[in-house]
């Protein structure tokens, strides 16, 4: 399935909920952080609701820079579920410490290596989310910190470099892989490396433990998720 969406008509429809960071605190540019909203409004309008819960899906998205600081939160408005924004933080910000120039690590390839008996078992301890970042509009500017390991955390790759993460979540961790995916491609910030092959999520077959870099499996995957 391709995504050739026009932006405006949706994204006319549902009102901006950004909270923007503070002048010179975030190296990704304004005018690339200001498109977001729209990258969102469109994806959680999809057909397949992303594989998903809801349709149109209720969702938060934040995005950090390289050194880990709160660029923006954003919200598709349609009362999302208010503990969903500090996993969206740390999605951001685990995708963004866990992936570089040579390989891009989203937080489903991490699922199943941080279980118990996981060759990164114990990572989730690694980095404690900020909890003085709680609340609405706080950390801005800021490394708020925290390490999520299942869907919807992806890196922001531009020339080939990290610039930065997307973090997604308010659905299955599923379908927040989907609609981070998704937005990340209308974004143009999707080139990733080689590495293991790819960022997308690989899911472990219907009922069985995942292994090596799998996530499991939610209610169904969106059409042009699955590599």
């Amino acid at each position: 399935m391709k995504i050739g969406f026009v932006l405006s008509a949706v994204a006319i429809a549902c009102a901006s909920f950004a909270e923007s960071s503070y002048a010179g605190t975030c190296s990704i540019p304004d005018a690339t952080l200001n498109q977001f909203q729209g990258y969102l409004t469109t994806v959680i309008n999809l057909p397949d609701k992303n594989g998903g819960l809801f349709k149109p899906n209720r969702m938060w998205a934040a995005i950090v820079d390289r050194q880990g600081r709160l660029c923006t939160v954003i919200n598709s408005g349609n009362d999302p579920w208010p503990g969903s924004r500090v996993i969206a933080i740390a999605k951001a910000s685990t995708a963004n410490a866990f992936s570089s120039s040579a390989i891009s690590l989203s937080t489903a390839i991490l699922y199943a290596p941080t279980q118990p008996g996981g060759f990164l078992y114990g990572l989730n301890n690694s980095l404690p989310f900020n909890p003085v970042f709680n609340a609405p509009g706080s950390g801005l500017g800021f490394v708020p910190g925290g390490v999520i390991t299942f869907g919807g955390g992806l890196a922001l790759y531009s020339g080939g470099q990290v610039i930065g993460a997307l973090g997604v979540s308010g659905d299955t961790a599923c379908a927040d892989h989907a609609i981070a995916y998704r937005m990340r491609k209308l974004a143009a910030l999707d080139t990733t490396p080689g590495g293991i092959g790819s960022d997308n999520i690989q899911y472990a077959p219907v009922g069985s433990t995942p292994k090596g870099f799998e996530h499991p499996y939610c209610l169904g995957p969106a059409t042009d998720i699955k590599p």
